[in-house]
């Protein structure tokens, strides 16, 4: 194989993806992917309510777990990652959010030129195609599709729709449109019933072509440095060692846990970090595997006097039914992701935008072993749950090496809730649960609330419920952040890496804030803007 290529691309995950897509487009550059995992060509990442199958599976997923966080009564979380062609696209639940406008404002008020809503909105709409057509937000012709498909979602979907109206918040058609307020279904990454990862959609087209390459099982462990500029990659595949160089750029596109922990392996990062594992000292850069940022949920289960999803796949002839309407129709509950409906509403009237995301599934699982998500194994009796999470927290984490073997997880010190307003934010999201669940719509279907129970009710009672069960919703970005700074940021707002050349970060690790909402979506529109600065 060669072994000198223009861009060297770590992690096919979603902003890798797209960017083996964009810089061999044109024929003039090499480009080469190295990916971690293997291929995605599996049948449960292919079918869209597969990422229930792949949540615990080590063949595609880091399966990462943080350190015990005190503001979760000291205990640990599990975070799964995607460690297969695709990344976490592969994984995922595929709900299509961009954010709100004000967030990429807020990106750009921060010193970010370039990266403010009216900046990136035209690379949302490069990247989609959008099943209900293009218009001033929304793409038609993009490689990546985005179905609504409301349509195949459970009835019971539109009574929380309903019981939302009744409590004042409104319907959005579209929460990728003019505003992202309300309530609504979900659009997800699907087309024709299977799952529209970014492998699907950039890079298994991009390596149909001569100029780009890629090597799976092949993990990076360190980045090649000459005189302050990365050259190449070290990485190891199959117990042995190779190197690739590059004419160009070496591109991490690593994600929020990889991308820092490379860096840091290779002689970027916090300097007595470096000093503490004898790494020689390339660049001395603080920001390195600080200002962790992630979404927290934390959901409520109820007894259902109606049927939901828990009927139909439960009994055995369910499952049957479901399997069979799926391969010979490629519809059903198989097709689809069980997040279906939400949306993003205030806490109280007094905050500006929205500060809260919630989740609606006419599913419950809360029976099952910790260490899987059963989501074609449900609770035997008729069920649904409400989830509301935080939006923008203002607690901050970090991680760091804890070893020099690239094989070795990092430390992921999330420090959830240790900013005591976010407390008193998901205290307001779970009082307003309380109400959707006492509004005519839910209550009339509602047996009775399984978990916490309605015994816990009290604000303290119901802190320490929310320390106790919140857990991540796979959002962890701002590790390598964007900024003008170099003493306080990573990178620069082309994601090149302050203090060295020839060297770029292109995933959610460069986000200066968390976005209001999934990440997916935004990480491809990174890649698509930083991609164009790149050939520019």
């Amino acid at each position: 194989m060669t072994t000198l290529f223009d861009y060297i691309i770590v992690g096919a995950g979603s902003a890798g993806c797209v960017l083996a897509n964009r810089l061999s487009a044109n024929g003039k550059y090499s480009v080469l992917v190295l990916e971690a995992g293997g291929s995605d060509q599996k049948f449960w990442i292919q079918t869209p309510i597969g990422y229930g199958k792949t949540f615990f599976n080590p063949k595609v997923n880091w399966m990462y777990t943080t350190e015990k966080a005190p503001g979760l009564n000291n205990q640990a979380n599990y975070w799964p990652r995607g460690k297969v062609v695709g990344g976490s696209s592969s994984i995922n639940a595929m709900v299509y959010i961009r954010g709100q406008a004000e967030d990429y404002d807020h990106w750009k008020s921060l010193g970010n030129v370039g990266w403010g809503w009216d900046d990136v909105l035209p690379y949302f709409k490069k990247s989609e195609t959008n099943s209900d057509g293009g218009n001033e937000y929304r793409g038609d012709s993009g490689p990546l599709y985005v179905n609504n498909v409301s349509s195949q979602y459970h009835p019971l979907t539109k009574t929380f729709i309903q019981a939302g109206q009744q409590l004042g918040f409104d319907y959005n058609a579209d929460f990728n449109g003019k505003s992202q307020e309300g309530l609504g279904h979900y659009q997800i990454t699907t087309k024709n019933g299977l799952r529209m990862s970014a492998a699907r959609a950039y890079l298994h087209p991009a390596l149909k072509r001569d100029n780009c390459q890629m090597v799976t099982d092949a993990q990076v462990n360190r980045i090649l440095f000459r005189h302050n500029a990365a050259y190449g990659v070290e990485y190891k595949r199959r117990g042995e060692i190779h190197v690739a160089s590059a004419n160009r750029e070496v591109i991490v596109c690593a994600g929020s846990i990889n991308s820092p922990q490379l860096l840091q392996l290779s002689g970027i990062g916090p300097a007595k970090l470096l000093k503490d594992f004898d790494i020689p000292v390339v660049h001395a850069a603080e920001a390195v595997g600080r200002n962790l940022q992630d979404h927290l949920g934390y959901t409520h289960y109820y007894k259902s006097k109606v049927p939901t999803l828990n009927n139909q796949l439960y009994p055995w002839w369910g499952k049957l039914m479901a399997g069979m309407k799926y391969v010979l129709l490629r519809k059903g509950v198989l097709s689809l992701s069980v997040n279906q409906a939400g949306g993003f509403i205030r806490s109280n009237p007094d905050r500006l935008r929205p500060n809260l995301q919630m989740y609606f599934a006419a599913i419950t699982y809360s029976m099952a072993p910790a260490d899987e998500r059963p989501l074609m194994q449900p609770d035997p009796y008729p069920g649904f749950l409400n989830s509301v999470g935080q939006l923008r927290p203002a607690s901050r984490g970090y991680l760091e090496i804890d070893s020099t073997e690239p094989g070795i997880h990092p430390k992921i010190f999330p420090n959830y809730y240790s900013a005591e307003e976010d407390v008193v934010e998901m205290l307001e999201g779970v009082r307003v649960m309380r109400a959707f669940a006492e509004t005519p719509a839910l209550s009339n279907i509602i047996k009775h609330e399984i978990t916490p129970g309605l015994n816990i009710d009290s604000d303290d009672e119901l802190i320490d419920d929310i320390r106790q069960r919140s857990s991540t919703v796979f959002h962890p970005t701002s590790t390598c952040i964007m900024g003008s700074n170099a003493r306080d940021s990573v990178v620069d707002s082309e994601g090149l890496v302050h203090g060295v050349r020839q060297l770029r970060i292109v995933d959610a690790s460069i986000f200066p804030t968390v976005i209001s909402g999934n990440t997916n979506a935004p990480v491809i529109m990174v890649a698509e803007k930083i991609a164009d600065q790149i050939l520019a």
